[in-house]
């Protein structure tokens, strides 16, 4: 059988050759040089131009190579196909390393040391012990739920925030729209993690930062969409909130003339916080394509209806 790899962003010639190297009978194709579009039974994306999916007749299942799916399921000539996201321990620790960073940066004050290297002043400040520091996690998935256990492991105190209520050690959980305020109001530091979906498009807008704390931070890794850009040049120029990173935007890359870019509050990174790795993910790869062709459930499936 045949597999297609479409992913302008990935390593392709290494990915082939770690799902080989499972699976040897796989035809691993590298998008645009499909030799047959019939043969291909699976595909393995990212960033897929719309329209292109509905190319292949036989295709069996949609794989995506990254965590989140809205990309994909916004192509109205989506083939009606089973879709799963990536799972992948990379994938994991690399997003969890990405907020503990950005947290770390923030708690103990580099950005504001960052501004005062520039005006040459040699100014003392000593933040409060992280057990004082309350960061709140929006976003409990297996993305979300690690990055609040490894804040948590390091002393702060942590809630998160999801659409059901969440079991995770060393972690208070906050579900639903009726306690958002309740989880925002607690929080010197948010973190947003969440799916994209109709619910949280924009979640991160005035009323929200409006909940938090005076002096807050705001670290998004999740999607641009999430975010209302001009809410939150507001809230900072205004001092209600004291500084943001920001690893995705609504457009990609981020345009030269967007204010973000100049504001000395703002600490942008071009959509890096978490990547796989084919050597830990081919694993996982490998099993969907035998549970696709075998017309098994994949596993990490997405739920169309839910957007995740």
């Amino acid at each position: 059988m045949a597999l297609m790899f479409l992913s302008p962003d990935d390593p392709a010639e290494l990915w082939r050759d770690e799902l080989r190297a499972r699976m040897p009978e796989l035809d691993v194709q590298i998008w645009p040089e499909i030799a047959d579009p019939a043969a291909i039974e699976v595909a393995l994306v990212w960033r897929a131009p719309p329209g292109e999916l509905a190319r292949y007749p036989n295709l069996k299942a949609i794989l995506s190579l990254g965590a989140g799916i809205e990309g994909l399921v916004a192509d109205p000539t989506l083939p009606d196909l089973p879709i799963a996201r990536m799972v992948d321990p990379s994938l994991t620790r690399t997003m969890s390393e990405y907020v503990l960073t950005a947290v770390l940066r923030h708690h103990r004050e580099f950005d504001r040391f960052e501004r005062e290297q520039r005006a040459h002043n040699w100014a003392y400040s000593f933040p409060p012990q992280a057990a004082e520091r309350q960061i709140g996690v929006m976003g409990l998935g297996e993305l979300g739920a690690q990055a609040a256990r490894e804040l948590a492991r390091h002393g702060f105190p942590v809630a998160g925030w999801s659409r059901t209520p969440k079991a995770i050690a060393g972690v208070t959980s906050y579900a639903g729209r009726s306690e958002l305020h309740a989880f925002l109001h607690r929080c010197d530091m948010l973190v947003c993690l969440l799916p994209l979906t109709a619910e949280t498009r924009g979640i991160l807008d005035a009323e929200t930062f409006g909940g938090l704390a005076h002096g807050a931070f705001v670290i998004n890794a999740a999607r641009g969409a999430h975010l209302v850009e001009a809410d939150l040049l507001a809230a900072l120029d205004s001092g209600h909130l004291a500084g943001a990173t920001l690893d995705v935007f609504h457009s990609e890359p981020l345009p030269p003339d967007s204010p973000l870019w100049r504001h000395p509050k703002v600490l942008i990174t071009p959509h890096v916080a978490s990547y796989c790795s084919p050597a830990t993910a081919a694993d996982g790869v490998v099993d969907n394509v035998r549970r696709a062709l075998a017309g098994q459930p994949l596993r990490h499936q997405i739920d169309r209806a839910r957007g995740y």
